[in-house]
């Protein structure tokens, strides 16, 4: 590859933004491809370059295109999220009112988290009688919203379920304890 002038580096952009192509291609993926409006300039320059029909122009193209697609995402200005990732970001989100968010929904049907789990980090009863708790592993800080008591306090380390409920609410069970109805804080 050398003697067309591409470095390893470029190389290995172009080589990721293709497999990115593939991954993404209709073939395996059942939900159309993004349109022109939805992706970033930089990797749409890339793509565009397959267009291109002479070899040397089409290289050239891939070069310049590689190269500013390396550029954009070392200065943050495009960021390159994996499938795994956005499943992350969609679990971390859970409590939180977002709208829908495309970006993480693209490439495969979006499961609904429904419920989540964890241990508690800090549990703390507020002056009103309500528990805070924060949950270990990015699970989030709950405020206990109604007059439920929880017979045993709840403690570090305690397992926690918290579960979507009625009309947007969510409800969490501390053990093996009665679910008491929070809201997400942080």
């Amino acid at each position: 590859m050398s003697g067309f002038g591409l470095t390893s580096s470029v190389a290995r952009m172009a080589l990721g933004a293709a497999l990115v192509g593939l991954i993404a291609s209709p073939a395996l993926a059942a939900p159309a491809p993004a349109t022109t409006a939805q992706r970033a300039a930089q990797l749409q320059a890339l793509t565009d370059c397959r267009k291109v029909a002479e070899p040397t122009q089409r290289l050239a193209c891939y070069d310049k295109a590689a190269a500013a697609l390396d550029e954009a995402e070392a200065k943050g200005d495009v960021v390159v999220v994996n499938r795994e990732q956005a499943r992350k970001v969609r679990k971390q989100a859970f409590g939180f009112s977002l709208p829908s968010i495309s970006l993480f929904e693209r490439g495969e049907k979006t499961e609904d988290v429904a419920a989540t789990e964890g241990s508690i980090a800090e549990a703390r009863k507020l002056p009103t009688g309500h528990w805070q708790i924060k949950l270990a592993e990015g699970g989030g800080t709950w405020v206990q919203i109604d007059s439920t008591e929880i017979p045993i306090d709840p403690k570090v380390g305690d397992h926690v379920k918290i579960r979507k409920a009625s009309l947007g609410s969510y409800q969490m069970a501390v053990g093996n304890q009665r679910e008491v109805k929070v809201h997400r804080v942080e």
